[in-house]
């Protein structure tokens, strides 16, 4: 980013004026990948807007962070009144925003018919609803100040099917899907870009942090990415767009499998969901973080290592 030049005083004389740091609105920031993105662009020199549930959790996010080019807001994306204020909030701060990273979701596991229909329908909202929030007042913002960048978490979920996480894999087929509408519509406003984000298995607590009717402690099957990496990602397409970035070095064969092969896919995937899916740790009904922050949870990493393995 160059230098601009700015005229002082009546005498016509400039000056060179270091140039605005640009601006990212990161919901999801309280934990795991969010909470990577967020330290990832302030090492940049970006400025950012830290939103989520959970205010301990962007505490802490922000007390890492240079305080001068940090603001948080409490944020619940299934709400569109929450995120009106939080584009208004990052307007007043920061008067335009040249990014927004909407990493927000949450995961409930269980046979569907095992799901109670409240926690389905709120994952769907967190997921796939709170991303419409989002994508909807980023493009009204982007329209107004001269474009922008929308990067939406997808999964590698969202291009395939597997049991027992039904919830999180219908809302994130309907990501990918808003983001290939939401991108073809966009043409018409000069300097927006969207794209998606896709991970594999990611060692963050969101496995810790899911609602669970199956008795089985979920976890992140091999092989296992760090926040980090996503985050490195993220980064990557902000710096040079791209429609959808993977990241795991198996998904495409994953991807290619569930297509080409379906009833061999269909075949395998449950006993390998149960075998790399699930932990044999039991754990008890319940909600989770689907209708609640945790901010004991709110953390970058789980604990889980590259292989799938809980570590002590």
């Amino acid at each position: 980013m160059g230098t601009r030049r700015e005229v002082i005083g009546g005498d016509g004389t400039e000056s060179a004026v270091p140039p605005r740091p640009r601006v990212a609105v990161i919901i999801g920031a309280s934990s795991g990948i969010g909470r990577a993105v967020a330290v990832g662009l302030a090492d940049l020199g970006w400025s950012v807007v830290l939103a989520a549930r959970s205010s301990i959790g962007l505490r802490d996010t922000a007390d890492g962070l240079p305080a001068a080019a940090v603001r948080t807001s409490v944020v619940d994306v299934r709400s569109r009144s929450d995120v009106q204020r939080l584009f208004d909030f990052a307007d007043e701060r920061f008067c335009r925003v040249d990014a927004v990273v909407n990493t927000a979701s949450v995961v409930a596991y269980g046979r569907f018919s095992d799901v109670p229909a409240n926690i389905f329908d709120q994952v769907i909202a967190t997921n796939l609803l709170g991303s419409a929030n989002v994508a909807r007042e980023a493009l009204t913002h982007f329209e107004r100040n001269g474009g922008g960048h929308l990067v939406l978490l997808g999964s590698l979920l969202g291009k395939i099917a597997v049991p027992y996480m039904s919830p999180y894999v219908v809302s994130k087929w309907g990501v990918h899907a808003l983001a290939r509408i939401v991108r073809i519509e966009s043409k018409r406003i000069p300097g927006v870009r969207v794209s998606v984000v896709s991970p594999g298995s990611v060692n963050t607590p969101a496995y810790l942090r899911a609602a669970n009717y199956l008795g089985r402690e979920g976890r992140p099957p091999p092989p296992v990415n760090s926040p980090e990496r996503v985050a490195k990602a993220v980064l990557a397409v902000l710096h040079r767009s791209r429609r959808d970035r993977s990241v795991g070095s198996t998904n495409a064969v994953i991807v290619m499998g569930f297509r080409l092969l379906p009833w061999v896919f269909d075949a395998v995937v449950g006993p390998l969901m149960a075998a790399g899916g699930l932990s044999h740790r039991r754990v008890p009904h319940g909600p989770g973080t689907v209708l609640e922050p945790n901010a004991d949870l709110d953390r970058i990493h789980g604990p889980w290592t590259r292989f799938g393995r809980r570590r002590a």
